[in-house]
């Protein structure tokens, strides 16, 4: 297996993830009551973040090694795409988790979440579509 195969199916598993993340999790987290999100939200956050946090650390190992091989506009801007996902990651949506309590309006979270990762849904769909494009391109056809 070659290394733009395995960066495209990382890069397809994080893409699949985002959009369940979009358009199921977090429409889904305002059917909890108030006391029961609190309690499911760290059962959800830890499960997810054993299937992610894998991914998008291979996914960053895997583009640096692609950019020290071979520095081009691929590989330049997926370090790019990636880095400011990461940057999403941590500083918007990592807070705007760890704010979910009880006493906080579940709408306006939601909505907040939803609005904002529609952000990171994009990148990830453009990296998984140039890895996809690259990994065509090299079938001849």
């Amino acid at each position: 297996m070659n290394i733009e195969l395995i960066r495209l199916l990382l890069d397809f598993g994080l893409v699949v993830l985002i959009w369940v993340v979009q358009l199921v999790i977090y429409p889904s987290l305002c059917y909890y009551k108030n006391e029961d999100l609190g309690k499911w939200h760290k059962i959800y956050t830890g499960r997810i973040g054993v299937i992610v946090g894998p991914l998008m650390i291979t996914q960053l190992l895997v583009a640096s090694w692609q950019l020290w091989k071979q520095p081009n506009f691929y590989t330049w801007g997926s370090i790019l795409i990636i880095a400011i996902i990461w940057a999403m990651t941590f500083l918007v949506f990592v807070p705007l988790h760890n704010s979910i309590s009880p006493n906080q309006s579940c709408e306006k979270l939601t909505r907040s979440l939803e609005v904002k990762n529609w952000w990171r849904t994009f990148l990830w769909s453009l990296l998984f579509l140039g890895s996809l494009i690259l990994k065509i391109s090299d079938y001849n056809f």
